[in-house]
C-alpha cells in the first residue's frame, strides 16, 4: 500500500494513477476518512498526555504521604474516554484501511502514460521463424502426436483444463527443471512454497482485495489457491526485519498457478493461450530501495536467458501506465512469438513493485547507518510460465511431417531425441 503521508503530500501525482489504472477510485473519501482519523488520533493522544502528566502528580503526593484519590479518579474518567474515542474511531479505521488497500501503486516515473496502445517495445531478439509450408496452431499439432489431451481434461475437470500426456507431459517437466536449474546457477534460492494460503498473504501482495473474483477460494478454511508463487514466496518474509547484509534475497519457485480468469470472457481461451491452471516458474527478489531499479533490468535479463537458451524469438515491452498491474510501479513483459497462430504471447511479467507489497506485508530491513527499519523493494517475474512456451515450441520448431523439433539445452532430458513425434 501506499504511506498515507506520501497521498496526502502527492494529490495530484495518486490521483492521474487511478485514472490510468482505472480504478473506478475517488481520494474524497480517502482525505474525508484521514482527517476524521488524525482528529481521533489526536483528541487521544492529548488525554493520554494529560493522562501522564496527572500519573506523575500521584507519584508526588504518594510521596508526600498526601492522599491521590482525586487524581486517580480523574485518571480513571480519562481511561474510560480513551476507551470510548478508541471504540468510536474503529470504524473510521477500518473503513479507512479498506479504502487504503484498494488505492494501486503509484507509476515510475519513466514508463509510458496511457492505455496498452502506448506499450513501448524495447527490444526484439531473434528472427521470426519462416516454414515452406503452411504453419499450424498448437492444438492440431499437439493432438495429432497425442501429447496433449484437451477433451478428456474438460471431461475431467471442465473447460480451461488441459493433460500432458507422454513426451508433451516429459518437455513440460524438462522445461521446468531446464528453467530451475538455470536460475540456481545465477543465484537464486529454489523454494517449494505452499499451493494454499491465507487471506493475509493474498492481502500483502495486492491480489485482495481488488482480485479477488478471479481467485479459487475454499469457503471453509478461508484459504485461497495461488495465482502465482510470487504470493507465498514474498510472504515468507512478511511481518519480518531483514538485516542489512542479507539484502539481496533471490528466490525461484516452480508451482502450479491457479485463476479463475473471471474477467476474461471474449478473449481467445482455445488450447493453452488461457489456463485455469498451468504451471510456472517464478524469480522474486527482496532488495534495498537504492538498487532495485538496476534489480529490475536484471530480473528482466534472467527471465530472458531461458528464451535465448531455447531459440525462442520475443521482444520485451514497457508497459504504459494504464496496463500496468494494481501493484506495480513498473512492468516489462516478455513476449514470445507464436507462428501458428501469427501472434506474440505474453510469458513473463517482470515488475518493481517498490516498496507497495512491502508495506502491506512489514517487511523490512535494518538500515545499515541508522539502524532503523527500512520497508525492502520487492520484484517478481515469471521465468518462465510454461504453457505458452510449450505453445511457442510446438509452433516454431514444428516440422512438415508434424513432428516437433525439440530445443537442443533439453535433449538431455529426452535422453538426446532430437524430435518429438518420431
Amino acid at each position: 500500500m501506499l504511506d498515507p503521508k506520501f497521498i496526502v503530500e502527492n494529490r495530484e501525482k495518486v490521483q492521474q494513477t487511478l485514472k490510468y489504472k482505472a480504478s473506478g477510485l475517488s481520494l474524497d473519501q480517502f482525505f474525508s476518512l484521514n482527517e476524521k482519523r488524525l482528529e481521533f488520533i489526536k483528541e487521544i493522544e492529548a488525554l493520554r498526555a494529560q493522562q501522564n502528566s496527572i500519573n506523575q502528580e500521584i507519584s508526588l503526593i504518594l510521596k508526600e504521604k498526601k492522599d491521590p484519590k482525586e487524581k486517580i479518579s480523574q485518571v480513571k474518567d480519562i481511561s474510560s474516554k480513551i476507551a470510548q474515542l478508541e471504540k468510536d474511531s474503529k470504524e473510521i479505521n477500518d473503513s479507512f484501511k479498506d479504502i487504503l488497500l484498494r488505492i494501486p501503486n503509484v507509476c515510475h516515473d519513466s514508463i509510458p502514460m496511457g492505455d496498452a496502445s502506448s506499450n513501448k517495445v524495447v527490444r526484439s531478439v531473434g528472427e521470426l521463424p519462416k516454414f515452406e509450408f503452411k504453419a499450424k496452431n498448437h492444438i492440431d499439432l499437439a493432438e495429432k502426436l497425442d501429447i496433449i489431451d484437451f477433451k478428456r481434461a474438460t471431461k475431467i475437470s471442465g473447460a480451461n483444463f488441459i493433460i500432458f500426456k507422454g513426451q508433451g507431459a516429459l518437455l513440460e517437466r524438462a522445461l521446468i527443471n531446464f528453467m530451475l536449474d538455470t536460475h540456481i546457477k545465477s543465484g537464486y534460492k529454489e523454494i517449494i512454497p505452499p499451493y494454499l494460503v491465507n487471506r493475509d498473504s493474498m492481502t500483502a501482495t495486492g491480489q485482495l482485495p481488488k482480485l479477488e473474483e478471479d481467485m479459487y477460494k475454499t469457503t471453509e478454511d478461508e484459504l485461497f489457491l495461488i495465482p502465482t508463487a510470487e504470493v507465498p514466496v514474498t510472504n515468507i518474509h512478511r511481518d519480518e526485519i531483514l538485516s542489512f547484509e542479507e539484502l539481496p534475497l533471490y528466490y525461484t519457485a516452480f508451482t502450479s498457478c491457479f485463476r479463475r480468469e473471471a474477467g476474461s470472457y471474449g478473449k481467445d481461451t482455445r488450447g493453452l493461450v488461457r489456463v485455469h491452471q498451468f504451471e510456472k516458474v517464478e524469480l522474486v527478489k527482496f532488495v534495498h530501495p537504492d538498487n532495485s531499479y538496476d534489480e529490475l533490468e536484471k530480473l528482466v535479463n534472467d527471465a530472458e536467458g531461458i528464451l535465448k537458451a531455447l531459440g525462442l524469438s520475443y521482444r520485451v515491452v514497457m508497459l504504459a501506465s494504464g496496463d500496468l498491474s494494481f501493484s506495480a510501479a513498473k512492468c516489462y513483459d516478455i513476449e514470445v512469438y507464436s507462428a501458428g497462430m501469427d501472434r506474440w504471447l505474453e510469458v513473463s511479467s517482470c515488475s518493481n513493485f517498490e516498496d507497495f507489497q512491502a508495506r502491506r506485508g512489514n517487511i523490512r530491513f535494518r538500515d545499515r547507518e541508522t539502524k532503523k527499519p527500512r520497508f525492502v523493494h520487492t520484484l517478481n517475474g515469471s521465468g518462465l510460465a510454461l504453457a505458452r512456451i510449450v505453445v511457442a515450441i510446438i509452433e516454431n520448431f514444428q516440422n512438415s511431417d508434424g513432428t516437433i523439433t525439440i530445443p537442443k539445452v533439453l535433449r538431455s532430458y529426452f535422453n538426446g531425441a532430437e524430435t518429438i513425434g518420431r
